[in-house]
């Protein structure tokens, strides 16, 4: 529940924590065209005020914040990434470690993501930090998280190094049950579902299963996001009541059958995930990325190496599918403007955190390919702020910058409604009202 707070006592003093930024231009998330001369009050880490600098009404001894010059925009969101099990370019669950959590999600915040939807594979910890930051005001990037998802028995992604134990390995309708039931104890945000053989080199988990758990989720009043691939499953669980799913269609075009089905069920292209395309295949050879500050910035010199290594290149360019991955990438790219201009739904992820996805850059890089599949910048804007907030379900705190909302915001040197590439430009972020160090 939103809680309003006085903007001052009668007497014109502080009556609490209390930020004045202003002469700078508003993009607040909801669409509306951009402000300039903008101004926004935020008391104890809540928008009290968002709109022209003349309307703004300051208490004395308010903490002013020139932004002259400057653009603000909406924290990131991202709805599909995964925390905690990475060190370097080695995935584990021992890494899972509350100094190697907060590396994360500091690393995050300093890049304007503001909150991130762990998508299944976490452990206690996660659950636990969520809560304290839930209890509080936080200073780093916001936890929501599915805890842990749902496979067949030895399915795809249990081959993956690192990931055996970590998913729900499910053979009947009981174990879904019982598994579901741990899931709503644990007030998780979401249910993840992996549905995939990995072209054909995994096990991929029944349709009946999935079925199954969807309903089970239903009775709990949890929602469900499902890892995709193909066509036919993305039509028999969108079906089945599935609410987003966490990848693109890649083995074919989208039609129109899973369009209305989309609409009429309220289903949701949570996350296009192209950066995680890009990872399968961008390493087989040098690439600019790995020059680029913005990245290097947050990558070990030790990594870097790996990934400069002819040795790294050459195993990567030796998987026999790899002429296959950029086909697919191409294939998300024309499957999510073909959604998104059919009036489905979506959103914003790029399922950052495993072993080659790195966080932060890969959240701006991913809203620079949305640009190329024919986005308008509002659109990717909206897609990582009003939108992702709402297929969270926090859309009465998160995702916009209006009065009530946390202030999650990240203040910026150019203008991305100009050129999505300016989302680059972070001269400040904020999380709850808390400047990021």
């Amino acid at each position: 529940m939103i809680r309003f707070l006085p903007l001052a006592l009668a007497t014109g003093t502080l009556a609490a924590e209390t930020k004045l930024l202003e002469n700078f231009t508003l993009i607040d998330g909801t669409g509306r065209t951009a402000l300039p001369n903008a101004a926004l009050l935020i008391v104890d880490g809540r928008i009290q005020y968002a709109g022209p600098k003349s309307g703004a009404k300051a208490p004395n001894g308010a903490e002013r914040t020139d932004l002259t010059g400057k653009f603000v925009m909406p924290g990131i969101i991202n709805v599909h990434g995964h925390l905690g099990n990475v060190k370097g370019l080695v995935q584990d669950p021992k890494n899972y470690t509350l100094e190697n959590l907060n590396a994360q999600l500091n690393t995050f915040a300093s890049y304007g993501v503001t909150s991130i939807m762990s998508m299944g594979s976490d452990t206690e910890l996660a659950l636990k930090v969520r809560d304290e930051q839930r209890a509080g005001r936080p200073n780093t990037t916001r936890i929501f998280t599915a805890y842990r998802g749902f496979t067949g028995k030895g399915g795809y992604p249990t081959s993956a190094p690192g990931m055996k134990g970590v998913p729900f390995e499910v053979e009947n309708v009981e174990q879904v049950k019982e598994a579901v039931a741990e899931l709503a104890k644990r007030k998780v945000d979401m249910v993840k579902i992996w549905v995939d053989d990995h072209l054909g080199k995994e096990q991929k988990i029944p349709i009946e299963l999935c079925r199954a758990i969807i309903a089970e989720a239903g009775k709990h009043k949890l929602r469900v996001a499902a890892h995709i691939f193909y066509l036919d499953d993305a039509k028999k669980l969108v079906e089945a009541g599935l609410s987003g799913l966490a990848h693109s269609v890649r083995d074919k075009p989208v039609d129109d059958e899973l369009i209305a089905l989309m609409k009429k069920k309220g289903a949701w292209q949570a996350a296009a995930t192209f950066t995680r395309e890009m990872s399968t295949f961008v390493y087989a050879k040098p690439h600019p990325l790995l020059t680029d500050a913005f990245f290097t910035r947050s990558v070990g010199p030790d990594v870097l190496n790996t990934l400069k290594s002819k040795a790294y290149q050459d195993r990567m360019a030796a998987d026999k599918d790899l002429p296959k991955y950029p086909v697919f990438t191409e294939t998300a790219k024309k499957n999510l403007k073909t959604l998104v201009d059919s009036g489905v739904k979506y959103s914003f992820g790029t399922d950052t955190g495993p072993p080659g996805r790195f966080s932060g850059y890969f959240e701006h890089w991913e809203m620079e390919i949305m640009a190329d599949a024919g986005l308008t910048p509002m659109q990717i804007v909206q897609s990582f702020s009003k939108n992702a907030a709402e297929f969270l379900g926090a859309s009465k705190d998160l995702g916009t910058l209006e009065r009530g909302h946390w202030a999650d915001l990240v203040v910026l040197g150019r203008n991305p409604l100009e050129n999505i590439r300016n989302s680059r430009s972070i001269e400040a972020v904020y999380i709850a009202g808390n400047k990021v160090k």
